[in-house]
């Protein structure tokens, strides 16, 4: 859009022309610098991508002079991400360049529709960083939801309302997938509160017998059933003063569910096995992936309860439809475990940023989380790249026997870079067509010809193709 920041790009190479070249072919959103000292210098702090010619980049054409810079600029504060300039004879120092901490390498001279897509995706993945610091420091300040981070316009709203309803001791019911980070809401919740002195007491009622969970909620006195030697407080009563978590609330028996009602109006019981009436002061959250509204219709959860529970209901979206938030939340994983490992992983290569970005994510934040642990633990350089991510992130192998036709072929790679495109410029096709150096009527007709579909998912598990292959089929 025309009041977009522009993506501030640092030259380093000490070949004028190409610079010069470079810098003409960006175009609008992009301001280009050029600079051929391989010192730190105060343009690199300022940039937000830099763009290194491997050999031009000093006198002579040594790329281990490039190596050098490159190790130097990881030093830096801001570490803004590199992207290198290769010559045909250097591809064979890809590996070498990763580790080195490169975001991407591209093929000099660059095509200008690929080397404007990575540098896009070089600026969104800092501006991650950027963000990702900025909301750990909002967090911090606020003291509750620093355990949850979402850019996302849903997951903002879904964070205001928890400030608003956390002073306020009503009953709060959240909705939503399955690691999708409903506790850890439930959490920011009660630490907003006016009981984050008490206890959180969190129970999940999944998959459990019922007399186990009556048990573990209400408590027993000494012989209550076979195998209770002494009484034990249950978990009302340790939530006392507190607030109490039930988790997958959908799974609770209908003979436990008049039992938990009477404790929400009266907010009293008694232990399995006695006759003395304890009174509790608990504020009550639930948490549920099942849709309690449907249950109700289909007679397996009561009515009342459900009304009781539903007070104040907040849902949380999946993964999938937040994808503006997987870099975000990847690099906040990157560093958590970086530091948990006691590792040097820094960033993600932009092969397995997207792969990252196109996964369905069915186990939401949480697979996630794993993915990216796995990744830090197998990772040996500055780096994360696609080999580092489990094998389903990066989508399943095409069988030998089956062959596609190049016609195939092309359409399909065309089809992933728009689909791709369109959907990280939020669908406006205009700014669609200035990513991708093409104008605006011919981007239409790509559209109707390759039958795509505003909001259209793709396969979770589709494998994409590197950007410059796709960027040259459609050039």
């Amino acid at each position: 859009m025309a009041d977009d920041p522009k993506i501030h790009v640092c030259l380093l190479s000490s070949d004028t022309g190409l610079a010069g070249a470079i810098a003409r072919a960006l175009g609008p959103g992009f301001e280009a610098q050029q600079s051929s000292r391989l010192e730190i210098s105060e343009a690199i702090e300022r940039c937000d991508v830099v763009l290194l010619d491997l050999r031009a980049s000093s006198t002579g054409g040594d790329p281990a002079r490039g190596f050098r810079a490159m190790d130097e600029i990881q030093q830096m504060h801001s570490r803004p991400p590199i992207i290198v300039l290769c010559d045909d004879e250097d591809r064979g120092l890809n590996p070498h360049i990763m580790r080195h901490g490169a975001y991407d390498t591209l093929t000099n001279p660059p095509n200008v529709i690929e080397l404007r897509l990575t540098l896009q995706r070089a600026h969104r993945m800092r501006s991650a960083e950027k963000e990702l610091e900025s909301l750990r420091g909002m967090k911090r300040e606020s003291g509750g939801m620093h355990d949850i981070l979402g850019g996302a316009p849903a997951m903002q709203e879904l964070f205001a309302l928890a400030e608003k309803i956390a002073p306020c001791d009503v009953t709060v019911l959240i909705t939503g997938e399955t690691g999708t980070g409903k506790e850890l809401l439930a959490r920011a919740i009660h630490r907003m509160s006016t009981r984050a002195a008490g206890s959180m007491v969190a129970f999940s009622c999944a998959n459990l017998p019922e007399t186990l969970i009556e048990a573990e909620l209400f408590g027993h006195e000494k012989g209550a059933f076979t195998g209770a030697v002494m009484s034990r407080r249950g978990r009302l009563e340790t939530a006392d003063q507190g607030t109490l978590f039930l988790d997958e609330i959908g799974d609770l028996s209908l003979g436990l569910q008049p039992k938990l009602l009477r404790v929400l109006q009266q907010r009293s019981f008694e232990r399995l096995g006695s006759n003395t009436t304890i009174n509790v002061n608990i504020r009550l959250i639930c948490a549920t992936h099942r849709n309690l509204q449907e249950m109700v219709q289909q007679g397996q959860f009561r009515e009342d309860l459900y009304y009781r529970l539903n007070v104040v209901q907040m849902h949380l979206p999946p993964l999938r439809e937040r994808r503006e938030d997987i870099p975000l939340l990847a690099q906040h994983f990157l560093q958590s475990w970086t530091q948990e490992f006691h590792k040097k992983v820094k960033r993600f290569s932009q092969p397995a940023l997207h792969a990252l970005e196109e996964y369905g994510w069915p186990g939401n934040v949480r697979e996630l989380e794993n993915a990216v642990q796995r990744a830090v633990v197998l990772c040996e350089g500055q780096t994360i790249d696609l080999c580092h991510l489990p094998a389903v992130t990066r989508g399943p192998l095409r069988p030998a026997t089956v062959q596609s036709s190049y016609e195939d072929e092309v359409r399909q790679f065309k089809r992933r870079l728009l689909l791709r495109t369109l959907r990280e410029c939020g669908w406006r096709k205009t700014e669609s067509a200035r990513a991708l150096g093409v104008a605006r009527g011919y981007l239409h007709r790509l559209i109707n010809q390759l039958e795509i579909r505003q909001h259209e998912e793709k396969n979770p598990t589709l494998d994409l193709p590197p950007a410059v292959s796709a960027a040259k089929q459609i050039n």
